[in-house]
């Protein structure tokens, strides 16, 4: 009944957001006329370099640069008539990119002065433009954040709801989060699940696997688990109620292949740890190893496994886990069935409470761990590698597995339930007073603005009928449930005034501007500072704007930017799926992964908060490397798996910058290649804001490689392979933009290692880029990168426009970014000057009345329910 009260609740709202989602274009006054002889000099530079490829004549006879566009019919003295296409002309100039490459082109100074004329025209004549963003919904990285800043309880979210599209590079595009009836059902779905977790009420057993990946990560050691350990894994897991648990591990391959799995090692020891304190140390193999005596193992491993330092004794002495007896370890024991020497499963059963707790499981690093450069002593029996790239013969982990709760008890204290439970009513009589105050607190904070009493009413409604069916705290779990599927709570729905008249710019309220402000910055809801700010009316004052803007940079949730914003513009989320293929890259593996999405989180998270020039970002002669990412790129004395901060001296300058992170290098190439055409089309597009247009869709790929790895059978180099299918005329004109630049790189390979030679040949970084400068390597192309340093500042900007609104900028957004890029300048291109020119802005603090709206009603009281089982 509950999931069918909450689900109407959500499809009510569906005709009201089709309805404010549509946009209303804002009209342009005429437009100003430009001056008579600085015009006329326009004209004449654009005949004389241009007109001769963009003319009405050559579209009529077929010439591919006129049908793009045409410039000898539009009036260069009314500029603003036609704003579309002289911002692509713009555009195209400050890349550099027109004229061509071969063909005449002006001065320097001739060139940028037309540039700064058409630039300073169209700003002239242009006018705010605020359409109206359409309706936001909570997408799943916001939802995950709200629930952890609303709930103080960590999720993943994407164990309950799907995944969200992107458009102009962004998942908060208003445009693209639209609504289905299979999403409401996965919102009420997870409300409910949530509120249970939340509130921590006694639950049903639930089985939940953790897998680790498949590679060499189970050679190094895994970040967050106690110093002097090697492989496993770390997972934050929600434990739904206070009672006990089992964790079981199963080596990898085990399941399957063999009843001892991947990495039959004798004398080794798992440690089971729970909030970083050990539940159990287990032998990897069970008491004996299929016959082997117990004692073979001597002290060595046993006493280094209990000396480290944790005050803990081996065995079930030194932890607070219990073995669990199973048919399969009575088999091992003699006791029939199963595998008669099979050695007991690595179980633990142990007792902890509701909510989030960190689980690991690791081996103790008393023996010696592969292609580590530490002195350490050799006590493994095989220390060969295996026949499986990217594999040894030590032990591996496979799959964690957590299930529970077994005699689930009443919740003692959480996190969440101090979050949640403001209060804590003496006796029955206060009861309603005390549900009343969470009720208004969690609906303040949810809905982002003070509650209004008639939610709270409808809210207690819902307290009712949860406390009639049970008790205090069931009626404050089913207000969970129903505020968690509330349009109020999944929409960011902005108040239109009434005097407004459709179609209408207004200036949106400063709970709304809150709401904006924090979900750009925090991805999530806005804080009680900030609320509280808003609910005063003082938020608008640019003063104290400016104020919170920089409070919110310097606030740990502030890292939303570097996950969320850089995350997606640079594209670090494709790394995830990127695979180099293991016969080439044995090396790589997850741990190095992650370490190169994090290093570039970590130097976009550095500008951030020491607000520094986003200029570091081509430039920067430090970056951040943890053991794992310094051995790949060749950084001598870094150990252990924090990372650190790092300077590059002369012999790392190949690292500085963007141009250097291995996690760009291996997104932007192939699984079994480098590609020049990826990383140079990455460059264009996140540099210098220019977009080459997709390929034919008749273009054959490169051939498949023949050859091995180290180049025996002469295989050609990719330049060799790249001139060889850029032939097509079609293909050339894109490919002599893009190659030149990818070719720069190619002294990285696949995943960002460095090389002097490709398949036994020197490799021939030298390029000559599409404005004629010739460059030879990284520090080349970085070097004139740096001379469009102006606009990559106006592709930041305009990046965090899109993503600050909402929505995609278009070309009538043009003016605004120069605008922010130029303010910005004046401040060394500071982060948050950039941000504040955006959040300051007419479209960030405006809206535009839609032509049609409707009110969402609150679902109605409910009466009766069905049971919490069939109802939930």
């Amino acid at each position: 009944m509950i999931r069918r009260l909450l689900a109407v609740s959500c499809v009510a709202t569906l005709p009201f957001m089709v309805a404010v989602r549509g946009q209303t274009r804002g009209q342009l006054p005429p437009a100003s006329i430009a001056a008579p002889d600085s015009a006329s000099q326009q004209r004449a530079l654009l005949n004389q370099y241009c007109v001769g490829c963009h003319s009405q004549r050559g579209k009529a006879s077929g010439q591919e640069a006129a049908r793009k566009i045409t410039l000898d019919d539009l009036d260069v003295t009314h500029v603003g008539e036609h704003a579309e296409a002289w911002e692509r002309v713009v555009r195209k100039l400050r890349a550099g990119m027109m004229p061509p490459f071969g063909a005449r082109r002006p001065d320097k100074a001739t060139y940028d002065g037309l540039a700064a004329w058409l630039e300073n025209e169209l700003d002239r004549n242009a006018v705010p433009y605020t359409p109206p963003p359409g309706l936001h919904r909570l997408n799943r990285t916001e939802y995950g954040n709200v629930v952890r800043d609303l709930l103080d309880l960590e999720i993943d979210p994407a164990q309950y709801l799907p995944s969200d599209d992107s458009t102009h590079g962004f998942d908060n595009m208003a445009g693209t989060l639209g609504i289905s009836s299979t999403l409401v059902e996965a919102y009420v779905s997870a409300s409910a699940k949530i509120s249970r977790l939340a509130i921590g009420e006694p639950a049903a057993p639930t089985l939940v696997v953790y897998r680790t990946p498949e590679d060499t990560s189970q050679d190094y050691h895994i970040e967050g688990l106690p110093f002097g350990t090697r492989g496993g894994m770390l997972v934050t897991h929600v434990f739904p109620s206070d009672g006990e648990y089992t964790v079981t591990v199963t080596p990898i391959f085990g399941d399957n292949m063999s009843p001892t799995g991947f990495g039959s090692v004798p004398c080794e020891k798992l440690e089971v740890l729970l909030d970083n304190d050990r539940l159990q140390l287990l032998d990897w193999q069970g008491s004996r190893r299929l016959g082997q005596p117990a004692d073979t193992c001597g002290a060595a491993s046993g006493q280094a496994a209990g000396q480290r330092g944790r005050g803990a004794a081996p065995g079930p002495a030194g932890g607070r886990g219990v073995n669990v007896p199973t048919p399969a370890a009575r088999a091992a024991r003699g006791g029939g069935g199963g595998f008669r020497n099979e050695p007991p499963p690595m179980r633990v059963r142990f007792k902890t409470t509701a909510g989030a707790h960190a689980v690991g499981v690791t081996f103790p690093a008393t023996n010696f761990a592969p292609l580590l450069d530490l002195d350490q002593h050799f006590m493994r029996d095989t220390i060969q590698t295996g026949p499986t790239p990217g594999f040894t013969f030590f032990p591996h982990v496979g799959t964690v597995r957590i299930e529970g709760p077994f005699n689930a008890v009443a919740p003692s204290e959480s996190s969440s339930r101090r979050k949640i439970f403001t209060c804590r009513p003496a006796g029955a009589a206060d009861e309603t007073a005390c549900a009343r105050k969470i009720v208004t607190n969690l609906a303040t904070h949810a809905f982002r603005r003070p509650a209004a009493a008639a939610d709270v009413d409808v809210l207690m409604a819902f307290y009712q009928s949860g406390r009639k069916e049970k008790d205090f705290d069931n009626g404050i779990e089913l207000v969970l449930a129903r505020l968690l599927a509330s349009p109020k709570f999944i929409y960011r729905i902005e108040a239109e005034p009434p005097t407004a008249r459709p179609g209408e710019a207004f200036r949106i309220s400063d709970l709304d501007l809150a709401s904006r402000l924090s979900f750009f910055l925090w991805s999530s809801i806005p804080d009680d500072e900030l609320i509280g700010l808003a609910s005063q009316g003082r938020l608008k004052d640019p003063v104290v704007l400016e104020r919170q803007v920089r409070r919110m940079l310097k606030d740990p949730r502030a890292s939303a930017v570097a996950v969320n914003f850089a995350g997606q513009w640079l594209n670090l989320r494709g790394l995830q799926a990127v695979g180099p293929l293991p016969n080439l890259y044995p090396d790589f593996d997850d741990p190095l992964r992650q370490a190169m999405r994090r290093e570039v989180e970590l130097l976009f998270d550095t500008i951030v908060r020491e607000d520094r020039s986003v200029v570091d970002l081509l430039t920067a002669d430090y970056t951040f490397v943890n053991e794992r990412l310094a051995r790949h790129y060749g950084i001598p004395n870094i150990y252990g798996s924090q990372f650190r901060r790092v300077t590059l001296g002369p012999d790392m300058d190949l690292r500085r910058g963007l141009l250097g992170k291995g996690a760009i290098l291996t997104t932007t190439s192939k699984p079994e290649r480098t590609s020049p055409v990826t990383r140079g089309k990455w460059v264009m597009t996140n540099i210098l804001g220019m977009s080459p247009p997709p390929p034919p869709p008749d273009v054959p790929p490169l051939p498949a490689r023949t050859g091995d790895a180290t180049g025996n059978a002469k295989e050609p180099t990719m330049r060799q392979k790249m001139l060889d299918h850029r032939v097509r005329a079609d293909c050339i004109q894109c490919h002599s933009l893009m190659d030149p630049i990818g070719f720069s790189l190619e002294n990285f390979d696949g995943v960002g290692l460095w090389r002097t030679h490709e398949e036994g040949t020197p490799v021939d970084a030298s390029a000559q880029v599409y404005d004629g400068t010739k460059i030879d390597s990284p520090a080349g192309l970085r070097k004139w990168l740096l001379g469009y340093s102006s606009q990559f500042v106006e592709v930041v900007a305009e990046k965090l426009l899109t993503y600050g609104l909402g929505r995609g900028v278009e070309y009538q957004d043009m003016p605004l970014v120069r605008s922010i890029a130029r303010d910005a300048a004046g401040n060394d291109n500071r982060f948050a000057s950039l941000v504040l020119g955006v959040v300051k802005s007419k479209p960030f603090q405006m809206n535009t009345r839609s032509a049609e709206t409707s009110v969402p009603s609150q679902t109605e009281p409910p009466r009766d329910r069905e049971s919490k089982k069939g109802g939930r």
